[in-house]
């Protein structure tokens, strides 16, 4: 039997939804009939996922877009106004927007740290305080945060990101006790290496620095990873989907990890 998401007729945010993961989840939240906003900087990406976005099967659901740099405080304003304002309300919120550079801690200046910080970690506190007060009101609403592996096991080489993500999951199941008591949910996914462009240019990054390929440090990568495969955008997508829908009704405060059995602990 087929399992029913019954998401018909929802409106959500997605962040850094013009590509990858975000672009993902968009797309499957639009297959369900949900309204979506797609948020990222680059107008030019943005109409092209809409686009493709708008290739799909609709039922009587939009999508827009608003572009929008998520480091600036009074974006984060302008993104939920006018989400509210095209679609009455918000239901879901997907924080995905972040980048972080990677390297040795020797090579990085503060900026590095300060611009991961900016965009991920107060981008993501930022839009939940905006969102919450509605959510709350109506007693309704559910958050996914799309946060990394590396918040949970730190690598060397990569700090402004693994630091952003760890406070992210203190963040996360800090306020979903508060937030429990007004039915609302939120959540983490933790992907590990994801077949998306940011990967590739952290893999980059990564072969850089250690004067290797590209090719040489994916290699590395995917046989450290137990089941010997790269996660796909849409596998994060399906589950952000089942977190978002009354299927997940009971789960809230959690981290779900999708890297093919990399992240070890018990």
């Amino acid at each position: 039997m087929a399992i029913e998401l019954n998401l018909a007729g929802k409106s959500a945010i997605v962040t850094g939804g013009s590509a990858g993961i975000g672009l993902a989840i968009a797309k499957a939240l639009y297959h369900e009939g949900v309204n979506v906003a797609i948020v990222a900087r680059d107008a030019q990406r943005l109409e092209s996922a809409i686009s493709e976005i708008l290739e799909l099967p609709e039922q009587g659901n939009r999508v827009i877009s608003i572009c929008a740099d998520l480091t600036q405080a009074e974006s984060i304003e302008k993104v939920v106004s006018q989400a509210i304002a095209e679609f009455g309300q918000i239901d879901i919120l997907i924080n995905n927007a972040g980048s972080a550079r990677a390297g040795s801690l020797l090579d990085l200046e503060d900026e590095a740290f300060i611009d991961a910080w900016n965009l991920k970690l107060l981008g993501y506190i930022r839009l939940v305080k905006a969102v919450i007060p509605d959510f709350i009101s109506r007693r309704d609403g559910r958050i996914v945060n799309i946060i990394g592996g590396a918040g949970r096991t730190p690598r060397a080489n990569f700090l402004p990101g693994g630091t952003t993500n760890a406070a992210l999951l203190n963040f996360t199941r800090g306020i979903a006790k508060e937030l429990a008591a007004y039915n609302v949910r939120i959540n983490a996914i933790s992907p590990g290496f994801t077949a998306t462009e940011r990967a590739d240019r952290l893999a980059a990054q990564t072969a850089s620095d250690r004067g290797i390929t590209v090719e040489e440090a994916k290699a590395e990568t995917i046989k450290a990873i137990p089941l010997r495969r790269i996660v796909q955008p849409e596998e994060i997508a399906a589950l952000a989907l089942f977190l978002v829908s009354d299927r997940a009704a009971s789960i809230t405060g959690s981290e779900i990890l999708v890297d093919g059995g990399q992240t070890p602990g018990v």
